[in-house]
């Protein structure tokens, strides 16, 4: 692979409103990211293998948790200082970007939020370090989009409860120390709960043969008659609001990430094309070719600028689901189409894992798909405009 040469576009000075703590933040995870993920990341996702030696540096830098309080071992940044390290995880590999969301929004969010105090002090540390790594189980085989007609569920069994059920496409699952499980109780609730690995009858196989995210490690949640303390019951998470709300601190961070890969799509694309000399010229001084950069560059520029107003509503607690929903669909959209255009800039290159477009595109296929697929965004914003439900 060529040598890491990115340079952020920002042709509408987006840093001008970022603090001097953003811009170290968001620097440093660069950096790192050039020093420690870009010169491995096309040889791990050839080999379909997950880079386990990042996770220590991810701990360091802060990725894991950082809005969670210090505390308990997490960062005390804002959301912007947290959608910013996202955009640079992201920059590298949506796989690496997806460890550090998973660990952040949906397995230290919910204990934070929902947990008790012993439960805090118990996980949160050690998940904020990456001494353990976590995972999220709320996808199952049959429900995806549907996560309330799930069919994992447990019964009272005294002292501790029965947990049956599986989970299905779930990030970290292969070497997760524990999974945030949602589940229904005995009056069909939906509850969290935190199982362990080790528990008899959990297990986590993982899922082979992935064209996209091949460098993140993904796999299923098998519940065979599980015990799981009651003590390990999140207290304050009752019904489906407590798993949606995971998902929304998680797509808030996708929102950012995916605009960081299209950045990156762009930027090579741009010096691709001011090198890259067809008919006497470089193919950049073609009609066709800056019309991709142009727009490039522009729904890049409208993504910051969504990103950056609806870090500010979420530092205030203003921001909604809704909100945040129309931020991942759109970055989404705009990144998967940045990288197509950009691969189709490259030529043949943009194929070869020498370049990351081609990286990147497959990524962005499965990231447009998970935590609410472009269609479904696109229901929850037209629930939010009309009042009426368009889902039943």
């Amino acid at each position: 692979m060529l040598k890491d040469l990115f340079q952020s576009p920002d042709y509408f000075h987006v840093d001008g409103l970022l603090t001097e703590e953003h811009l170290m933040v968001r620097d440093a995870v660069r950096q790192w990211v050039k020093k420690e993920i870009s010169p491995i990341i096309e040889d791990a996702c050839q080999q379909a293998s997950f880079p386990s030696q990042i996770i220590k540096g991810l701990g360091e830098l802060g990725c894991f948790g950082p809005t969670i309080p210090q505390e308990y071992g997490g960062g005390g940044m804002d959301h912007i200082a947290y959608g910013l390290m996202m955009q640079e995880l992201e920059r590298g590999d949506s796989g690496v970007r997806s460890t550090a969301s998973v660990q952040g929004s949906l397995v230290m969010y919910p204990i934070f939020t929902y947990g008790n105090e012993a439960q805090k002090r118990k996980y949160l540390p050690k998940l904020a370090s990456g001494e353990w790594m976590g995972c999220f189980g709320l996808t199952e085989p049959d429900f995806g989009s549907d996560p309330g007609s799930m069919i994992t569920h447990f019964k009272d069994a005294g002292d501790h409860v029965i947990l049956n059920g599986a989970k299905m496409w779930i990030s970290n699952a292969p070497f997760a120390q524990i999974a945030v499980v949602w589940a229904k109780d005995e009056e069909g609730k939906i509850r969290g709960l935190i199982v362990e690995r080790g528990m008899e009858g959990f297990s986590t196989p993982e899922t082979k043969g992935k064209w996209s995210l091949r460098a993140s490690a993904t796999g299923e949640l098998v519940f065979d008659n599980v015990k799981v303390p009651k003590e390990n019951i999140l207290p304050d998470a009752k019904g489906l609001k407590g798993p949606l709300s995971c998902l929304s601190s998680a797509r808030y961070g996708i929102a950012w990430g995916v605009t960081g890969a299209a950045m990156d799509c762009y930027d090579i694309a741009l010096r691709y094309a001011k090198e890259r000399i067809q008919f006497g010229k470089p193919i950049a001084g073609f009609q066709l070719t800056q019309k991709k950069l142009a727009e490039m560059v522009t729904e890049i520029t409208k993504a910051q600028l969504m990103n950056w107003r609806l870090g500010v509503l979420k530092n205030e607690g203003k921001a909604t689901a809704a909100q945040i929903s129309m931020a991942k669909r759109n970055a989404c959209e705009i990144a998967t189409r940045i990288a197509r255009d950009a691969r189709q800039i490259l030529g043949g290159m943009g194929i070869t894992g020498e370049y990351p477009i081609m990286r990147h595109m497959m990524n962005l296929e499965s990231v447009i798909t998970y935590e609410g697929t472009h269609e479904i965004h696109l229901l929850i914003t037209g629930q939010d405009i009309t009042g009426l439900d368009a889902f039943h």
